[in-house]
């Protein structure tokens, strides 16, 4: 089978960088290769109507690739030159990922069977309004099924009223409460599902028409559980139980191993951990907490967890356990690593951080000509460069100071603004161990904002 024969197309400045990278991904790929240059510098503010005018080609390949941030109908240089055109990475560096990417069945995280009940706290204090407003946020980030959590000690009249609402509007609905009237009402009004159930109130939560999660009168004591489970199995009650997952300073080792027991004494019981116990009372971002949780609930066959959203911290929770509830059915179903298969839980830190190094940046400074100025942040320093000198530091203050005094022309207040900005992603950057890309937003995993860059600002500007 004949080789692939691809033609890169770039500016001036990347044409080092772009041959090195090609180089070593052509030897890996298997795959003939040219690098067309044209005369710009910037190979960001090439368009397709642009290149059109000026790329001549020679010879038959099979594809061209143009730099990432090329606008513009890529079709008409396909009819012109007879062969697919493709738009790359904006970042050159990505490319052995793009390539790899061309090459591999793209991984479909859209299965999981693991169910998310989302508690809303103190239910009873919060209005209509706001409580159908926190069910459809809940439900937007991933929620099956909206809890009602309700306060010990009072009982709530309008428990079934809220069911009923929350039921009118599509939603399925538990209650969270030991109140029999609080519990029997939210169950004629259509709750699904009663949090909780123990030796204090199994007489009568055995004869409701709805699902149980069953809890140990003492956590310690799995036998009082399972003296709960044994009436419900007589009674003829559906139920799912839980051991209850403890905060960590307050046995949480010793509630996990319970979840190991539970399985192995009942291994075909439906099972539920509540993991917001661990992520609401860990001052850690819980991104990390919920994807350790979702692995055990895969392996462990838990098909259900409780959770919220409260505390800053997990303000995202929900949207978290629904991407690694995906995540780890696709890893655990298929025997594979949890790696390299999608990163949007990886918000802190990129996954991958990729550097032009101190040759690359000296060269690229050398065939600068326009007062532009090109950031870059690698090997813990910032990087600025432009036709009249090439500044690098720690401290963009400093930086900033330095640019102003040494440039031909001083920047004008928009360049100045632009500078800063981008000074200040740089240096998060570096700060975090992320990958900077002057004109692109720092990624933040699913959380992250697209942002228009200043090249596509000029593009929309230029119609």
């Amino acid at each position: 089978m004949p080789r692939e024969r691809i033609l890169f197309v770039t500016g001036k400045l990347a044409e080092s960088a772009l041959r090195r990278v090609v180089e070593a991904l052509a030897a890996d790929a298997e795959f003939d290769y040219e690098i067309e240059t044209l005369g710009i510098s910037v190979a960001a503010l090439m368009h397709a109507g642009w290149v059109l005018r000026k790329l001549k080609v020679s010879g038959r390949y099979d594809r061209g690739v143009l730099p990432g941030w090329c606008d513009g109908d890529l079709e008409q240089l396909a009819k012109r030159h007879g062969f697919p055109f493709e738009r790359g990475p904006k970042d050159l560096h990505d490319l052995p990922a793009h390539f790899g990417a061309a090459t591999r069945e793209p991984v479909r995280l859209d299965r999981h069977d693991i169910e998310i009940i989302a508690e809303i706290n103190h239910a009873p204090r919060i209005d209509d309004v706001e409580i159908r407003g926190l069910a459809g946020e809940l439900f937007d980030h991933g929620a099956d099924v909206i809890d009602l959590g309700c306060i010990p000690g009072e009982s709530w009249s309008r428990a079934g009223d809220v069911v009923r609402m929350l039921c009118d509007e599509g939603h399925r609905v538990s209650i969270d409460s030991f109140d029999r009237a609080e519990v029997e009402s939210a169950v004629d009004a259509g709750a699904e599902l009663v949090l909780s159930c123990h030796g204090g109130n199994v007489e009568w939560a055995a004869d409701l028409e709805a699902e149980l999660v069953v809890i140990p009168d003492d956590a310690r004591d799995l036998d009082t559980l399972a003296r709960t489970v044994e009436i419900l199995e007589d009674r003829g009650a559906k139920f799912r139980i839980d051991p209850v997952l403890e905060p960590i300073g307050f046995g949480f080792a010793s509630s996990l191993a319970r979840y190991f027991e539970v399985r192995r004494r009942w291994p075909e019981a439906e099972i539920l951990m509540g993991i917001g116990n661990l992520t609401e009372l860990s001052e850690v971002d819980s991104a990390g907490v919920n994807f350790l949780l979702a692995g055990i609930c895969q392996d462990l066959g838990i098909r259900s967890v409780l959770t919220t959203q409260v505390i800053n911290w997990c303000r995202t929770a929900v949207k978290e356990f629904d991407l690694a509830r995906k995540l780890m059915h696709h890893a655990v179903t298929r025997q594979v690593l949890p790696k390299h298969l999608d990163d949007r839980l990886a918000i802190l830190r990129d996954p991958r951080v990729s550097e032009f190094g101190e040759d690359e940046l000296r060269k690229l400074h050398a065939g600068i000509t326009d007062p532009n100025f090109r950031v870059f942040a690698e090997r813990g320093e910032l990087h600025v460069m432009n036709r009249d000198g090439y500044w690098r530091g720690t401290d963009p203050f400093e930086l900033f100071d330095r640019v102003l005094n040494e440039t031909r022309r001083r920047p004008d207040a928009a360049h100045a603004f632009y500078l800063g900005y981008e000074l200040c992603k740089a240096l998060t950057a570096l700060t975090l161990g992320k990958q900077y890309t002057q004109d692109e937003p720092l990624r933040w995993g699913f959380l992250t904002v697209p942002e228009p860059s200043a090249v596509e600002r000029r593009h929309a500007a230029r119609g």
